[in-house]
């Protein structure tokens, strides 16, 4: 979890490598109504998002009940969206990937072809929730190293498993 420019496709994919369950990249799941939407410059707001976030839901459900489990690189800016997910299924752990505003802009910045514009990232911290102590999780610098993140967290997520 974090904003845009955290790292999160990057370490979320790297770390289902590690544990060899699948991943799911959850902007790929935006109805193209919210895709279109951020595109212009337009913050969503917690309607726009009802959808997707009951199709991420959905998706940690089914990964739950099969066993199988999964790592799913998601903003889940709010305290109530992370509380959905952890409702969908027993296990839900987050990675908060926190990083500094000016560095989060700056990689936005300089992604091709992505459907966010570095504008929209003072949005994300205005709703940025970060990871309460009694969330299941960990909290680490965005600016590291992404092998050294996934290092630390695939040792926590093995720690508990």
């Amino acid at each position: 979890m974090g904003v845009s420019g955290s790292g999160k496709s990057t370490v979320g994919g790297l770390l289902a490598q590690r544990l060899m369950v699948p991943f799911l990249e959850a902007d790929d799941l935006h109805p193209a109504a919210n895709r279109a939407k951020m595109a212009a410059g337009r913050p969503l707001d917690d309607e726009d998002r009802r959808p997707w976030l009951s199709s991420l839901t959905d998706w940690i459900r089914e990964a739950t009940d099969s066993g199988r489990g999964g790592v799913m690189a998601c903003s889940a800016l709010k305290h109530e969206y992370r509380d959905l997910f952890r409702r969908a299924g027993a296990g839900v752990w987050f990675l908060y990937l926190a990083l500094d505003r000016a560095s989060a802009a700056r990689r936005v910045a300089g992604r091709v072809g992505h459907f966010m514009p570095a504008r929209l990232v003072d949005f994300q911290y205005a709703a940025l929730e970060p990871l309460r102590p009694d969330e299941p999780g960990m909290t680490v610098d965005a600016a590291a190293d992404p092998r050294a993140i996934v290092d630390q967290a695939a040792n926590a997520v093995r720690a508990i498993g």
